[in-house]
């Protein structure tokens, strides 16, 4: 396990990707204990790059630490999951409307790229199937040439990561996969067509009814329903698997 570690720069950097992936992921379930000497050990590390990059962790909200250095992955909450997606209710549409007034002939072709591999989201996606979901709202926030825009949006969709792998554990049924495949290529045609009225009102209704939306709902609900008591897979997954 320690090859992987040697192509980064250091071995902090890599101890922070590998355990960010495994939070996002769910395998590091949510409120979870981090084992440290156990998890330093599958992944190739020592401990001291290990507490570097929880300290990181941190830092972005994904892992809690207490006086004494332990920690824990920060829990999925309510609110959070309430206030991301106000946030993204928001922000999304004003991406997606931006979008659709200054995109590119650069920014057309990513657009046009981008939605080719764009299925939606299985209930066990796999690595290629988020990448590619992120891939295409990543480029409708770059078509928006608003920097600070980008940026927050790249975090907020970070943070929601989480709250879309809980949702995916209920089944969502065709009807809905469908639904979000067509509000794809509705968004793709209302920003190719210069159409930032209909880019942004598609864009609200999609947050409305995303992953993100389900997960927020779900949470609100008494303790010891369905997404309540989802246990982590038991094996740890390899780098980008």
């Amino acid at each position: 396990m320690g090859e992987p570690a040697g192509l980064f720069a250091t071995k902090a950097e890599y101890a922070y990707l590998r355990v960010r992936e495994l939070i996002l992921s769910g395998y590091l379930e949510p409120g979870g204990v981090i084992a440290q000497n156990k998890l330093a050990t599958e992944i190739g590390i020592s401990t001291t790059p290990l507490r570097e990059a929880l300290r990181r962790l941190m830092s972005d909200g994904l892992v809690a630490l207490d006086a004494h250095r332990n920690a824990r992955v920060a829990p999925l909450t309510a609110e959070e999951a309430r206030d991301l997606l106000e946030m993204r209710r928001s922000l999304d549409p004003m991406a997606a409307a931006l979008a659709a007034e200054r995109r590119t002939k650069d920014d057309i072709r990513d657009l046009r790229a981008s939605i080719e591999d764009l299925a939606p989201l299985p209930g066990d996606p796999t690595i290629e199937q988020l990448v590619a979901h992120r891939r295409f709202h990543a480029a409708i926030y770059r078509a928006s040439h608003n920097d600070l825009l980008i940026e927050t949006l790249d975090g907020l969709w970070d943070k929601a990561d989480r709250y879309r792998m809980l949702a995916l554990k209920a089944d969502r049924g065709q009807a809905d996969r469908d639904q979000k495949a067509h509000e794809h290529d509705q968004l793709l045609e209302c920003v190719l067509s210069g159409d930032a009225e209909g880019a942004a009102t598609v864009m609200r209704g999609h947050i409305d009814t995303s992953l993100g939306a389900q997960a927020a709902r779900r949470l609100r609900e008494p303790a010891g329903s369905e997404l309540a008591d989802l246990q982590a897979p038991a094996d740890l997954p390899a780098p980008g698997a």
